[in-house]
C-alpha cells in the first residue's frame, strides 16, 4: 500500500482499539484482517474470519471490497459494517458507515424548506458522484414539502464551471428557484462560484445557497466572499467530535483521520449491542434498532436499507466565519430527524 492508504489503515484501527478501551466491561476480540482495498483479497480475508470464528466484519473502507467481503460471508449469516459512503453497496448483510449526500442533503434542505426555501435547484458535476448528488437532492426537496425544479451540471474544467454560471442563472430564472444546492467543494469548483454566481446576479441572499460538502474546511478566501455569506452546509455534531479528537489524540499523540471516526463507529455498534447479553446481538434487527448509536461525530443510526443517518449540525458563513445556527440533535426523536 502507498502511505496515505497506510496512514488512513493505522488511524482506522486506532479509533476502533479506542472504542474498545472505552467499553471495557464488553469483551471483544478484535483481529485484523487486511485487504489492501482489492476485492479479491478483502473477499478472502472475510472468508477466513468467518472460519476462525468472526460475528461481525468492521470495515473495510472501498466500495468494492466492501461488497466483495459481504458476498463472501452472506451464506455465514455475517454482517458487515464498511466504512464507505457508496450507497450502491448498501443492503443485505453490507451496511456503509461513510456519510452519505442522501443524509445532508435531507438535512440542510429540511432547514432550509422549513425557512420558507420551497424550491429547489442543484448544480453537480456531470459525473457519478453528482447523479447520485442531485437525486438525493430531489428526494430531500420531496420528503420536505419542497419542490426540486431542475439540475444544471458542470465539468471539473474551469470552461465548464464558467459556462456552468449562466446555465444556472437561466434555470434560477425560469423555475424562481429559492434554494440552489451545489456538491461542489473547496477542492473543486466551489471557489469559482462563490466568486462568478454574485457577479451575475446570483448570491445567498436571494437564492439560499446550500453545500453538500463539508464547506467549514474551506480556504478563508472563499468563505469571506460576499457571494456565500449566509449560505447552508452540514456539519458533524461539533463537541461530541471535538471530544473524540482531543481523547483520540490524548491516547496516541497524533490527531485522527478525518475517516477515523468511522471505526469507532462500528466498533461501538458492536459493544453497545453485545453489552445486552443477548444472543441475537449483532442480527440485522439489531443492528438496525431505532434509537441508534453514540459514534465518534455524534448520533448515528444504521438504517434497514444499509445506509445510515448521522445527526448533523447546519452551519453558515458570517463575517468568512463558520458559526452553527442549529445543532445536531442529540437522540433520533427531535427536529432534525
Amino acid at each position: 500500500g502507498n502511505s496515505q492508504t497506510d496512514l488512513l489503515a493505522n488511524s482506522l484501527i486506532s479509533a476502533a482499539k479506542l472504542a474498545l478501551a472505552e467499553m471495557e466491561d464488553v469483551k471483544i476480540d478484535m483481529r485484523i484482517y487486511p485487504t489492501g482495498g482489492d476485492a479479491n483479497q478483502a473477499a478472502a480475508a472475510a472468508q477466513q474470519a468467518a472460519n476462525e470464528g468472526a460475528k461481525i466484519l468492521v470495515g473495510p473502507l472501498f466500495a468494492q471490497a466492501a461488497n466483495a467481503a459481504g458476498t463472501a460471508v452472506v451464506g455465514n449469516s455475517i454482517n458487515v459494517l464498511s466504512f464507505s459512503n457508496n450507497p450502491d453497496i448498501a443492503g443485505g448483510n453490507v451496511f456503509i458507515l461513510g456519510d452519505t449526500f442522501a443524509n445532508t442533503a435531507d438535512r440542510v434542505v429540511g432547514y432550509a424548506a422549513a425557512q420558507g426555501k420551497k424550491s429547489v435547484a442543484a448544480l453537480v458535476k456531470a459525473d457519478a458522484a453528482g447523479t447520485v448528488a442531485a437525486a438525493a437532492v430531489e428526494r430531500a426537496a420531496r420528503n420536505n414539502g419542497a419542490s426540486y425544479v431542475g439540475v444544471a451540471k458542470y465539468e471539473l474544467t474551469t470552461e465548464s464551471a464558467v459556462a456552468a454560471i449562466s446555465t444556472t442563472k437561466s434555470l434560477i430564472q425560469q423555475t424562481g428557484a429559492t434554494a440552489l444546492v451545489m456538491d461542489a467543494d473547496a477542492a473543486g469548483a466551489l471557489p469559482v462560484f462563490a466568486q462568478l454566481l454574485p457577479e451575475v446576479g446570483i448570491s445567498s441572499a436571494t437564492t439560499q445557497f446550500i453545500g453538500l460538502a463539508r464547506w467549514d474546511k474551506t480556504a478563508e478566501a472563499v468563505r469571506a466572499n460576499p457571494g456565500v455569506q449566509g449560505a447552508l452546509f452540514a456539519m458533524n455534531d461539533t463537541s461530541t467530535t471535538a471530544s473524540f479528537n482531543q481523547r483520540y489524540s490524548a491516547a496516541y499523540g497524533t490527531n485522527p483521520h478525518f475517516l477515523a471516526g468511522k471505526a469507532y463507529d462500528g466498533m461501538r455498534a458492536v459493544g453497545t449491542l453485545l453489552r445486552s447479553g443477548s444472543s441475537d446481538a449483532l442480527t440485522r434487527k439489531q443492528l438496525t434498532r431505532s434509537a441508534g448509536f453514540s459514534g465518534a461525530n455524534g448520533v448515528f443510526r444504521l438504517r434497514p436499507d444499509g445506509t445510515n443517518q448521522r445527526a448533523l449540525a447546519v452551519a453558515t458563513f458570517r463575517e468568512g466565519q463558520v458559526v452553527v445556527i442549529d445543532p445536531a440533535p442529540r437522540s433520533f426523536g427531535g427536529a432534525g430527524f
